[in-house]
């Protein structure tokens, strides 16, 4: 019976994984696009910052709706309609000639679907059949980011100068239609639950009131959450127009930027590994500590060997604190509400993240630089350190 028990435990991990591979890729291919597009259609990078920040903005919005609906409905259904949606919008993206139609199709509709395959669905159907390794599960799964983020950049980057950026998008949404198929197909196997402890049972007893906004630890972790978010997608967004602003080639900013994601994958394991033994408190606090010595190091040089540096070593950051999502919350306030409420901390996640991603193109337009923007990400890393290190203060024992 243990047998039996594992196929379905270990088919959600595969596809998980592939899901989030596609969803990694194909969100981040603003960031290898940002330059070229600017360029063809004579936009400012802030119009295409904004749409980013639109994309950020909707999809966080989403994010607790589409926790609900996976936890009420079929998980793969709700998948595969949010897979063959996001695979057309990003199809449609070739055709576009105005701002009004890259908002529309990349910030609204894009989002809304992105949403569906995202870390948040994902996060919590992993966590029903890995009960006693959650941490570890999230970080197998959501390392399929980081993968996508290698292999779908790396594949468009080398092909970028052949098919356009255009071409680059009929391509990718193309695949996400493809994975429409077998996500179908799973929507109608009767998946169950794996057996086993309930999550969080041998966790510290729950303090929480069931009132999420009332409680300080909540409050914190969301704060904690947001500054991540505004580091990693201002990154994400401007780190290959940088390089090349700094006279990098076209070709090896986009596969330092590819590379990225391979860096993650190592930090994305290490953190689900330690989350399930000491707890999320260390890995969150090494991933600030980190940043903090990098982007110091980026506003001391701008030579292309230190910016090389600052992309792989914030690339192995990039992914930790997504595994510990589920950890958190679910550690505070056991299995209540898990889906909405761990949507909602990568609402503000993504939310802030959006703003990073326009506060970057903003501060370029006007300084003409992203010196600025180094400097406050530096001043928010000491932050959410020191953050880190508060929050078990937080608590309040009732």
């Amino acid at each position: 019976m243990a047998g039996l028990r594992v196929r379905p435990a270990l088919l959600v991990l595969v596809i998980g994984f592939v899901v989030l591979l596609y969803n990694g890729g194909s969100r981040f291919t603003m960031g290898l696009m940002l330059r070229p597009m600017a360029d063809d259609l004579d936009w400012g990078r802030s119009t295409l910052s904004l749409t980013v920040t639109l994309f950020m903005i909707v999809s966080a919005l989403a994010l607790p709706f589409t926790g609900r609906l996976v936890d009420r409905f079929n998980a793969w259904t709700v998948l595969a309609f949010a897979m063959f949606v996001s695979g057309v919008s990003i199809a449609l993206m070739r055709g576009i000639d105005a701002p009004a139609e890259a908002i529309v199709l990349y910030g609204i509709v894009f989002a809304l679907a992105s949403a569906g395959t995202s870390i948040t669905p994902i996060g919590v159907v992993v966590s029903r059949y890995f009960p006693d390794r959650a941490g570890l599960a999230n970080s197998i799964a959501i390392s399929g980011m980081g993968v996508g983020q290698l292999m779908i950049i790396l594949v468009l980057t080398q092909q970028l100068a052949a098919i356009g950026w255009r071409g680059s998008f009929t391509v990718l949404g193309l695949a996400g239609v493809a994975l429409v198929v077998p996500l179908a197909l799973l929507a109608a196997l009767p998946v169950t639950r794996a057996h086993g402890r309930r999550a969080g049972a041998a966790m510290p007893v729950v303090t929480a009131t069931g009132r999420p906004f009332a409680d300080p630890y909540f409050i914190g972790l969301l704060a904690l959450y947001a500054v991540c978010g505004f580091q990693d997608f201002f990154v994400a967004t401007h780190v290959v127009a940088y390089a090349r602003d700094q006279g990098m080639d076209p070709l090896l900013a986009g596969n330092l930027y590819a590379f990225m994601g391979l860096m993650g994958l190592g930090g994305v394991l290490l953190a689900g590994y330690l989350a399930d033994r000491v707890g999320p408190l260390l890995p969150t606090a090494l991933c600030f500590a980190v940043r903090i010595v990098i982007f110091m190091l980026v506003l001391a040089s701008d030579h292309p060997v230190a910016i090389g540096a600052f992309a792989l070593l914030y690339g192995m950051t990039f992914w930790i604190t997504a595994p510990l999502t589920v950890v958190f919350t679910r550690n505070h306030f056991g299995d209540a509400k898990l889906g909405t409420l761990t949507g909602i901390v990568t609402m503000v996640h993504h939310g802030a993240g959006g703003l990073g991603a326009y506060a970057g193109g903003a501060a370029f337009d006007v300084g003409g630089d992203y010196v600025l923007m180094f400097q406050v990400m530096a001043a928010l890393s000491v932050l959410a350190l020191a953050l880190t290190w508060a929050l078990p203060r937080l608590v309040v024992n009732r």
